[in-house]
């Protein structure tokens, strides 16, 4: 089972940058697929951006399509998230989550993403 730490959150103005990073160990990283979810204060934990194992597949949700982007690099056993355009909605506290796949192209639904890291707080504010 793999073990996850984010890192890179803070503060930003509206409009700003940052780069979260999803640094995996514990078990063979190529085999998992791993999401992005976030939770803002009082709402749930949503799921906003997913990468297969294999880093040929991705998706995101729709509130962030466009200005996110999912990428990872399996010899550093790291999954990053490239947040643009960031607005103040976008706070929250953000989790990288794994799903076991195999080496493929398979993005599972979110429900099926654990081993959830210790979250990075994201404000973006004026």
């Amino acid at each position: 089972q793999l073990q996850l730490v984010e890192s890179g959150g803070g503060l930003v103005q509206p409009g700003g940058s940052l780069r979260l990073s999803c640094v995996a160990s514990g078990d063979t990283f190529e085999e998992y697929a791993i999401a992005w979810f976030r939770q803002a204060p009082g709402k749930e934990r949503k799921g906003i951006s997913a990468i297969s194992s294999r880093g040929n597949s991705y998706m995101s949700d729709i509130p962030v399509m466009g200005r996110f982007t999912i990428a990872r690099d399996n010899a550093k056993n790291t999954v990053y998230l490239q947040m643009s355009s960031l607005k103040v909605e976008d706070t929250s506290v953000y989790y990288c989550a794994a799903a076991r796949t195999g080496y493929s192209d398979d993005i599972p639904v979110w429900s099926d993403f654990g081993s959830w890291g210790q979250g990075a707080q994201v404000t973006v504010s004026s």
